[in-house]
């Protein structure tokens, strides 16, 4: 069983052409997507019991993620998003982050979990970062810990406290994702592969076996104890950016999954991934992450479509490897 404990929430997205509503939020985004490319998972969060988050419930039902949580009496949190003409989105927002009750549950909502996602909002919003944080040192011992801060300026302003919380989060994770907009920000004016390397030494044994960094269109790098991998973003025509880096995430993930490399008990066979691992987990992700652009709204691939994506390209580099005469 894979958990993902983070916000839900319906992102109202604002373009030149008109305004659409999708759900999102970045923990919710990743517990569809790793669902879609075939994985039980369950999401732990909030909505209300109102028109937005009927939509919530019914969108995760859609994607077969399991929902231990109801909805309570507070308003569904809203995202909107203001996409320019080149597809990238800024976002303002209106939230109620609450998990009142979680941490009685934990034993029960976390028994077999394999691996706890969470990040963003999530992590950084009181009251409930809180409960979040709980809820990783309580399956850290248990669980692969994964964690991308999907840093929201316009929610926590201070960078000093937001610091402070990443790094809480970092060194009891196995698996770091984040953007290079996330580094700089929450680093200013240090290279942001060089913040990288310093969150792979957070927690020392027991901190981060992987930190990768995402790029845009100059696409990802990662380090891990073995060695550093990056891999070329493909070309794609851009629909909007919404949900890529989550896509990325949850296919990262999904990857490291299926190598076996889950659990607690694999922890010492996750920090020797050699780099080559790394640069194939890197793919994959980025591979994900590029359909999810060319579509609107954070809407992931299934395990089909990026199956014949991966086949695909290997078709290509086979061919690319035959001489010609």
């Amino acid at each position: 069983m894979l958990t993902v404990i983070g916000e839900g929430l319906v992102d109202v997205v604002q373009r030149s052409s008109g305004i659409e509503a999708h759900v999102g939020g970045s923990p919710l985004n990743v517990a569809v997507g790793l669902a879609r490319l075939g994985h039980p998972v369950q999401f732990i969060g909030r909505y209300g019991r109102d028109a937005y988050g009927d939509s919530v419930a019914a969108h995760l039902r859609a994607s077969s993620v399991m929902v231990p949580q109801a909805p309570d009496g507070l308003p569904t949190s809203v995202a909107t998003a203001l996409v320019d003409d080149d597809g990238a989105a800024t976002y303002t927002f209106d939230l109620a982050w609450v998990l009142p009750g979680l941490v009685d549950r934990l034993p029960f909502l976390m028994q077999g979990t394999t691996l706890l996602h969470t990040g963003s909002i999530a992590t950084m919003l009181a009251p409930g970062a809180a409960d979040v944080l709980a809820a990783v040192e309580h399956s850290h011992p248990s669980a692969t810990i994964s964690f991308d801060p999907n840093c929201r300026p316009s929610i926590i302003s201070d960078v000093d406290y937001a610091r402070k919380q990443a790094e809480k989060f970092v060194t009891l994770s196995d698996i770091v994702k984040a953007s290079d907009e996330d580094l700089a920000w929450l680093y200013p004016g240090v290279d942001v592969l060089d913040s990288a390397r310093r969150w792979l030494s957070l927690g020392g044994s027991q901190g981060p076996a992987m930190v990768v960094v995402t790029r845009g269109a100059e696409g990802p790098w990662g380090i891990t104890a073995a060695g550093e991998a990056e891999f070329a973003a493909p070309k794609v025509e851009v629909a909007d950016t919404v949900g890529a880096g989550d896509s990325f995430m949850a296919a990262l993930l999904s990857g490291v999954v299926d190598r076996g490399l889950d659990g607690a008990q694999n922890r010492r066979a996750l920090r020797a991934l050699p780099a080559e691992g790394l640069a194939a987990l890197l793919a994959h992700a980025t591979r994900a992450a590029a359909v999810t652009v060319s579509r609107a709204g954070a809407n992931p691939p299934t395990r089909a479509e990026l199956n014949r994506i991966e086949e695909a390209a290997e078709e290509a580099a086979k061919e690319a490897e035959v001489p010609t005469i």
